[in-house]
């Protein structure tokens, strides 16, 4: 079993930049594809950004492609996304997960255990 424990949320003018992480226990981070989803009120939660189990492999969705950065430390048990450019549409309750069988995985069902969510604001 894995846990997980976003950090790094917080308010942010638009244009600026924060960094998430993700902390993982247990020793088998490093077989888990990760990735990030967003929920912003009222609305669904959305796929964001996954990393293969290795790093080598990445993908982001549409909304936010060039902005953000997907990585991970397997060495410390560690994900985290880099948010540049970041603007109000960004602003959500933002989820790490970790997905046991799939490489690259984009759907919330394919993901096995989520953390509790760390919250960006990006005022308009």
């Amino acid at each position: 079993q894995v846990q997980l424990v976003e950090s790094g949320g917080g308010l942010v003018q638009a244009g600026g930049s924060l960094r998430l992480s993700c902390a993982a226990s247990g020793r088998t981070f490093s077989t888990y594809a990760m990735g990030w989803f967003r929920q912003a009120s009222g609305k669904e939660r959305e796929f964001v950004a996954v990393v293969s189990w290795s790093g080598d492999s990445t993908y982001y969705a549409d909304s936010v492609k060039g902005r953000f950065t997907i990585s991970r430390d397997n060495a410390v048990n560690t994900l985290y996304l880099q948010m540049n450019s970041l603007k109000p549409e960004d602003t959500a309750v933002y989820y790490c997960a970790a997905s046991r069988t799939y490489t690259l995985p984009t759907i919330r069902q394919y993901y096995n255990y989520w953390g509790q969510g760390t919250q960006v604001t990006v005022p308009s």
